[in-house]
């Protein structure tokens, strides 16, 4: 991270400068650290500018002028997410920075360290990734801006953009670099995308950033295209016009194999902030102790940004990579034998796959699970069981738990894995996801059903009873997402309520780029359908089907009680909210005549 570090190597400059909003630490759950030890694996010189200062030049020239490029994230989390809550305010705190204090890293924070490092170093190749990256590489509609952005390699500048997780794309751009060919000479690279000055032949050609800017049929056309074309195995080359120039975006990298993987998470990570941090960084505390075992996520919800990210291929680690990670954990000097996580983005998808190779070469579904799971996806629970059984047996380890949230539609496929979680492996909570018991919003979300839900927590609550436990289940929603009514989250409210279950903390949806929620909330309507979606926009319906939510707490009973009567469900009070809210609803009707 710095000069007297590069002198202790005898580095007398670095061949890559990576660039990040995060702070540094050395673990394989952070995207920047986990890159650079796989370009120094191949024998690349390294540093890291963590969290520099946007605004001043000299902050990117402590360790001198990289030999071959530089590379920018924003970090774990695009930084405007980072920043902004769902209702626009400035978050107070930030878990990638030590002391969580916010304020760290710029807004739009690509765009902001290109600029830095172009006018640091002169005519320095950029390439740029991350999420922040890899959701906006076309143009995308921006819920801060409230209007259409254009891709970010047009409005940072950069040479490259690399989308993904990127271990492929970095090391082949890191290859060419070293033999002296540059980012324009680079478009070819699967996972990546450039700008041109001329639109290539081959490629799909999407309604230009002007046109999609001005037609919300037109955002919608161009959305469907590119979802279509999110497959490593079939994808073309798409191109979007943005004035006089075009941005051509690769299709993207195959996945790594098992062995690819295994290699990555084998390097020497430390597995702890760099040295130089004297606070605790709040993400690092929350993973110091978990194991990432496999990536990707085919649920393929409508408002989730991990499929556009690390794809739908479930890419998993080999028992024995995971059991020599588990064997070094053992052997820090601060673990006390509890394991805080074994999972990935959806813990139970650990070892599952498409069991027909033909079938997941064409397939142009955003997920296997939705409207019913997949014909060809093999569920089976076998390999997971196994690993969890191996680690709850290895030297030293008291306590696994598994933390990452559950897809409860799969565990009528994976019995004996339900039946090993509940019995070692949750600590009194279990964590699943729902986002909504409305069978209309469930089908704008791709989620299951209430029947399904249902059905898992009765099964939940009979093999806990069965097996002696005291364990509950702690369920996620999702207020005023696309497709959701006040009158639809009554309906939740009054499902919570029946089957006795209270959410502490309630997830207000948050438009992000590149996801299909976030077209819906831009154009009004579903783009594969066609069909218009009631949209929660205003500050005043999303502050109400939050409080339905929460309407177990005194403090929105005001809330709740207008929420009823906006949507015409006095009569529900009683039930949602008790006797008492039915004499105040009668109070409030004489007081308020006409109100509405």
């Amino acid at each position: 991270m710095g000069r007297q570090e590069m002198a202790a190597r005898g580095w007398d400059e670095l061949d890559i400068l990576l660039v990040s909003g995060d702070a540094y630490v050395d673990h394989p759950a952070f995207g920047i650290p986990l890159l650079a030890r796989l370009l120094e694996s191949e024998g690349y010189r390294v540093g890291i500018l963590a969290q520099p200062d946007w605004r001043d030049p000299a902050a990117f020239q402590v360790m001198g002028r990289p030999r071959l490029f530089a590379a920018v994230s924003a970090g774990a989390m695009d930084s405007m997410v980072n920043h902004y809550t769902a209702a626009k305010k400035v978050r107070r705190n930030d878990a990638y920075t030590p002391g969580g204090r916010a304020g760290a890293r710029p807004n739009r924070a690509v765009i902001a360290y290109t600029a830095a490092l172009k006018g640091a170093f002169r005519a320095l190749p950029v390439i740029i990734g991350g999420i922040e990256g890899s959701l906006r590489r076309l143009a995308h509609y921006d819920y801060w801006d409230d209007r259409v952005r254009r891709s970010i390699l047009v409005d940072s500048k950069a040479d490259l953009l690399v989308f993904g997780m990127g271990e492929a794309p970095l090391l082949e751009i890191a290859r060419r670099a070293a033999q002296g060919d540059s980012p324009a000479n680079m478009g070819d690279i699967a996972g990546t995308a450039q700008i041109s000055s001329e639109p290539p032949a081959q490629g799909i050609l999407l309604p230009s950033f002007e046109d999609v800017a001005a037609d919300p049929e037109l955002y919608n056309q161009a959305f469907c295209t590119t979802a279509k074309q999110d497959n490593s195995y079939s994808g073309r080359m798409l191109v979007q016009g943005h004035g006089t120039r075009w941005v051509v975006v690769n299709p993207p990298s195959s996945p790594l194999q098992e062995a690819e993987l295994d290699r990555v998470y084998g390097l020497p990570f430390q597995k702890r902030p760099h040295p130089s941090y004297t606070e605790p960084i709040p993400a690092y505390e929350q993973i110091r102790f978990s194991l990432t075992t496999h990536r990707g996520c085919f649920g393929g919800c409508a408002f989730c940004a991990i499929t556009h990210h690390q794809g739908k291929i479930i890419q998993s680690r080999s028992e024995a990579s995971i059991l020599a990670e588990v064997d070094g954990l053992t052997g820090h000097p601060q673990f006390r034998g509890t394991l805080s996580d074994v999972g990935g983005p959806t813990a139970n998808m650990y070892g599952l796959s498409c069991g027909n190779a033909d079938a997941r070469a064409k397939c142009r579904k955003a997920g296997c699970l939705f409207p019913s799971p997949c014909r060809h996806l093999v569920a089976n629970d076998g390999r997971a069981v196994r690993l969890l059984r191996k680690i709850r047996q290895r030297q030293g380890v008291k306590h696994v738990f598994v933390a990452s949230g559950v897809r409860y539609d799969l565990m009528e496929q994976q019995p004996d894995y339900f039946e090993d979680l509940l019995k070692h492996h949750v600590g009194g909570l279990l964590k699943v996801a729902p986002e909504s018991v409305c069978h209309g919003v469930t089908q704008v979300m791709r989620k299951p059903g209430p029947e399904a839900f249902k059905a898992f927590l009765e099964q939940f609550r009979c093999t806990t009873r069965r097996l002696g436990l005291r364990q509950a289940v702690v369920p996620y929603f999702i207020a005023a997402h696309p497709g959701s009514t006040l009158s639809d989250m009554v309906d939740v409210a009054l499902f919570l309520k029946a089957h006795n279950l209270r959410i502490e903390q309630v997830q207000e949806f948050t438009p992000t780029p590149g996801t299909l929620a976030t077209c819906i909330y831009h154009t009004g309507k579903d783009p594969f359908s066609g069909e218009p979606v009631h949209v929660p926009r205003t500050p005043k319906e999303r502050r109400l089907q939050k409080a339905l939510l929460l309407s177990h707490l005194p403090e929105h009973r005001g809330d709740v009680m207008e929420a009823l009567r906006l949507c015409g469900r006095q009569s529900d009070a009683g039930s949602l909210l008790g006797q008492h809210s039915r004499r105040e609803n009668q109070k409030t009707g004489r007081n308020k005549k006409g109100r509405l």
